[in-house]
């Protein structure tokens, strides 16, 4: 598998990834064109994608996707939920289940808590590797563990430092909407998770959803590495995703 994020933050996030037979989004946040651009940059025809996966239906992560589905026609995967809060019709869609496998993709999901109709994480295998991709929630249900535990790649929220946001300028309601189990996840509840999760097999950790005002790639980034220490985990390769820059493929 290959996997490049091509912009990861509050105005647009999209993720491409590619199996030895499919290649396909996670969420058009950003314009069609920034995607087609992105796409053609690292050597990838936007007419190869053939289905995109929606984490949810926030401007974030689906601003782009009417005029990409106009131009390519990808199936998208979404749930009926999420179909009824879209502002646009969907000629190719398919809805999501718990467990689906599509040619050479296994695609299990996980039901993630955000102040939307519904949202979901992901993890993608092929051939023996795996990929967890989990955004915009405000925390991770137990349950969903032991599917979480042990993949090669971790493409993860670490949204925002609880000291930045409770001093910067962001409105009281705001700052709560944001702490909250519908909210999003703070660097320290990110690096909890993955302290449990990671393991031997674990090759790199990409954090993504960068708050730009109430968080910064360091603060992030230390914080993630001080837990994982503290819980002596080996430290894997870490990155931190931005928002008008792709990553470098990353290939497992």
């Amino acid at each position: 598998m290959r996997v490049c994020v091509l912009a990861s933050g509050s105005k647009g996030n999209a993720t491409y990834i590619e199996t030895t037979k499919l290649k396909f989004l996670v969420d058009a946040g950003p314009s069609c064109a920034y995607i087609e651009k992105s796409l053609k940059n690292i050597g990838i025809d936007p007419k190869e994608i053939k289905m995109v996966f929606l984490t949810h239906t926030h401007v974030d992560h689906v601003a782009g996707l009417r005029v990409f589905l106009k131009k390519y026609n990808p199936t998208v995967y979404l749930s009926p939920k999420m179909y009824s809060e879209l502002s646009f019709e969907i000629n190719n869609y398919c809805y999501i289940t718990k467990e689906m496998q599509l040619d050479d993709l296994a695609v299990s999901t996980v039901h993630t808590s955000h102040d939307v109709a519904d949202s979901y994480g992901f993890v993608f295998t092929s051939e023996g590797k795996s990929v967890v991709y989990i955004t915009d929630t405000g925390y991770i249900n137990v349950r969903n563990f032991a599917k979480l535990k042990g993949k090669n790649l971790y493409i993860f929220e670490s949204n925002h430092d609880i000291r930045m946001l409770r001093e910067g300028k962001y409105p009281y309601h705001l700052q709560q909407r944001i702490l909250s189990d519908k909210g999003h996840l703070s660097n320290e509840q990110s690096s909890k998770y993955l302290s449990e999760f990671i393991d031997k097999n674990t090759k790199k950790i990409v954090l993504i959803h960068l708050s730009e005002e109430n968080n910064t790639p360091e603060i992030a980034a230390d914080t993630l590495i001080t837990m994982l220490k503290e819980k002596k985990k080996n430290v894997p390769e870490i990155e931190i995703a931005k928002q008008k820059e792709s990553t470098e493929f990353i290939e497992i």
